[in-house]
């Protein structure tokens, strides 16, 4: 079992910057497959990034590549997301989620992965 709670979440301006913590309980930390999804309102749960066990392969969706940054503490267990140049459309809720499976690079669903934080709203304002 895996438990995520994300954090970092807040309002910024245009441009500004946010840094997202995920910590995640027990052991297995560096065993998963971790990534981050947002959720707008009245749009469905997109994928943002993604970073392997080992954390040598990572991958971005096209909309937020080159801004943001997925990383992770293997010593604190907790995996982060530098969100850089932020735009109203980066408004969300983000979720850090957990992958039991390996990951070889590409973007990930929602059923690809196993366990799931509650989420941290990120507002962007114009």
């Amino acid at each position: 079992q895996v438990q995520l709670v994300e954090s970092g979440g807040g309002l910024v301006q245009a441009g500004g910057s946010l840094r997202l913590s995920c910590a995640a309980s027990g052991r297995s930390f560096s065993t998963r497959t971790m990534g981050w999804f947002r959720q707008a309102p009245g749009k469905e749960r997109e994928f943002v990034a993604a970073i392997s066990r080992i954390g040598g392969s990572t991958y971005y969706a096209n909309s937020v590549k080159g801004r943001f940054t997925i990383s992770r503490d293997y010593a604190k267990g907790t995996l982060y997301l530098q969100m850089n140049s932020l735009k109203p459309e980066d408004t969300a809720v983000y979720y850090c989620a957990a992958r039991t499976a390996s990951y070889s690079g590409g973007s990930l669903a929602g059923y690809d992965m196993d366990y799931w934080g509650k989420g941290t709203l990120v507002t962007v304002s114009s």
